[in-house]
């Protein structure tokens, strides 16, 4: 597994939720509207958790959008034939 460490950091408290069943437990953790949207999420979206250590969950997003900035620079810049 690889783990990477980015300087563009966001960090939001948030609260573990528990929906106690009869015959079951289901935990729940939401994130901010915030991240979703740095994120570029889309509803229904399907990610995975892993455990890294007691301390640490680690969100994985096993298809990433491209990054529309990056799409729009590509689109801006002009193309020069025969230029070194």
């Amino acid at each position: 597994m690889i783990y990477h460490s980015y300087t563009f950091r966001m960090s939001y408290p948030a609260t573990v939720q528990l929906i106690q069943r009869k015959s079951s437990q289901q935990w729940y953790v939401n994130f901010p509207a915030a991240l979703a949207n740095a994120m570029d999420f889309a509803k229904g979206e399907t990610v995975e958790w892993t455990l890294l250590d007691r301390g640490r969950l680690l969100l994985i997003r096993r298809v990433v959008p491209a990054d529309p900035l990056m799409q729009r620079k590509a689109r801006a810049t002009p193309k020069r034939k025969g230029v070194l």
